[in-house]
């Protein structure tokens, strides 16, 4: 008698669909909104970034992110999620052609996990712990949240289904989440009145006005604390100060509009809120690994 051919996996299968859709390597739009696909058949160099929200799952390889001087390694055994906006350095740490590193990312809006929690009648998170708040962390992948992953990816091979049943996939993804031990984080981001939900309204305040010289009251005032405790609880969440984050931002940026619009680095620097061009240099190279000029030239023969 022949035997039924074994059951492939959840991983195996997230697996297969993501080669399927990701034929060359790099970071892939979907028909679905939110749904990134990522594929590189090499490792990589550290690469800097502001990290949205998002729920990030590997199907195969492995990689790692560091939040200042925080190392955060994951493969297909585990996922990343990131709360809110956070500078970081990621870097891919096992690929090969034969087996390249496959990951899906799905952005978050934490407006709809404020919903969902609403209409589904999750309380509001209490206060978590000292080391329990921040905007990023692992969490091992549950059977659940796997089986709704996939549901979403095969999507992709019916386009015609994504409008119906894309949402449903992308709602019961959040309701995992919330769900599980490290649900209260998300919650914490989504539920008006916490540290958390504060520090997510200062984070975007400064993503608007990160030229700007930083003044922590006027921060304050716009989240509504004291400014001692907006320092306290920005580096709980972040790993660093505003005015560090601050940095980080204008330095992303520079280099963004030296490579998308061709500026020169004194245009940049001025541009981001540097005053001194000497001060701009340093910091870009402390950050990138090389001074605007050289790091520039270095990034398009490359690309």
């Amino acid at each position: 008698m022949d035997r039924a051919p074994a059951a492939i996996g959840p991983i195996a299968e997230l697996a297969a669909l993501v080669d399927r859709f990701t034929r060359a390597d790099g970071i892939h739009t979907t028909p679905i909104e939110r749904l990134l696909l990522v594929r590189q058949s090499r490792p990589s160099e550290p690469l800097p970034g502001l990290h949205q929200p998002a729920l990030c799952i590997i199907v195969q390889g492995a990689k790692q992110v560091m939040l200042r001087d925080e190392v955060y390694r994951y493969d297909a055994s585990c996922h990343l999620v990131v709360s809110v906006d956070l500078p970081v350095m990621g870097q891919i740490v096992e690929a090969t052609p034969e087996a390249p590193y496959l990951c899906l990312r799905l952005d978050l809006d934490p407006g709809e996990i404020a919903s969902l929690m609403l209409q589904t009648g999750t309380p509001a998170a209490a206060a978590p712990a000292a080391d329990e708040v921040r905007g990023l962390f692992l969490a091992r992948s549950t059977p659940a949240l796997l089986d709704a992953t996939l549901r979403l990816v095969r999507l992709l091979a019916t386009p015609e289904d994504i409008g119906a049943l894309a949402p449903l996939a992308e709602r019961e993804i959040l309701y995992r989440l919330l769900r599980s031990e490290q649900g209260p984080r998300l919650a914490q981001i989504a539920t008006a009145g916490t540290h958390a939900h504060r520090i997510a309204h200062a984070i975007g305040w400064l993503k608007q006005h990160f030229a700007r010289p930083l003044r922590i009251e006027e921060i304050a005032r716009e989240v509504h604390m004291s400014a001692s405790s907006l320092h306290h609880h920005f580096r709980a969440v972040t790993a660093m100060s505003p005015l560090q984050f601050q940095k980080q931002l204008r330095l992303q940026e520079a280099r963004r509009l030296m490579l998308s619009e061709t500026l020169d680095a004194a245009t940049a620097c001025h541009r981001v809120g540097y005053e001194s061009p000497s001060q701009f240099s340093r910091e870009y190279a402390r950050l990138f690994g090389a001074p605007p000029g050289r790091d520039r030239q270095r990034l398009r023969e490359q690309a």
